[in-house]
């Protein structure tokens, strides 16, 4: 689990196509890294293969490459990096499971005072999971949503955000990666299962009318 606290920013220094997906080397200064953790890549949940004093690898999966648009990412690219919540750390953003939901564009850019206003796309039936005040992350970073329509949302971005994160190097038309809060999935589903439950009940009155 995550919670869309980008720790730094990580350059890709070299990627190789390999049978049924792609490597990805990456370039970041992290401590305590080991074969098989987890950690999140621009918002996707990836393993760690094998890793240096400064520098990982990771692999791509042809599911990771349908869903998200890391397979466009050549050298010299930056990601934001995430490593998974330790049991006994501090919960600042919100639950992220680094599962992508959809790959979203930048809609709009403006700078206001010292803060930033993005707009971002809004994929086809991902709406329903979006509300005013709620939860979102767009490229592993713990956003909320401070206006929304049919076509797209938008966020306010403080400038640490904006500098620690690759939000800094985006522009309108780049693509993102939206995960919406799992909460609203749950709810989802609960309440489609209750009323599954409910429609297939017979009445209590007509089980006596024959």
């Amino acid at each position: 689990m995550f919670t869309g606290i980008v720790e730094r920013t990580g350059e890709i220094t070299d990627v190789t196509d390999d049978e049924g997906g792609r490597r990805l080397t990456v370039a970041a200064d992290l401590d305590d890294l080991h074969h098989g953790q987890s950690i999140a890549i621009s918002g996707a949940c990836l393993t760690v293969e094998e890793f240096g004093s400064d520098w990982f690898s990771l692999f791509l999966s042809e599911e990771t490459l349908d869903r998200t648009y890391l397979g466009e990412l050549t050298e010299g690219d930056l990601v934001n990096v995430e490593r998974a919540l330790p049991a006994d750390g501090r919960f600042d953003g919100h639950v992220v499971q680094g599962h992508v939901d959809g790959t979203a564009e930048v809609t709009a850019v403006e700078r206001i005072g010292d803060d930033w206003a993005f707009r971002f796309s809004i994929p086809e039936d991902m709406e329903r999971y979006l509300v005013e005040k709620g939860s979102v992350t767009v490229d592993g970073i713990s956003l909320t949503v401070a206006t929304l329509s049919e076509a797209d949302f938008g966020v306010a971005v403080i400038p640490a955000t904006y500098d620690i994160t690759t939000l800094s190097e985006k522009s309108v038309g780049d693509p993102v990666h939206l995960e919406v809060d799992v909460v609203a999935k749950y709810v989802e589903r609960l309440l489609a299962a209750d009323a599954d439950l409910t429609a297939s009940q017979t009445p209590y009155a007509e089980r006596f009318e024959d």
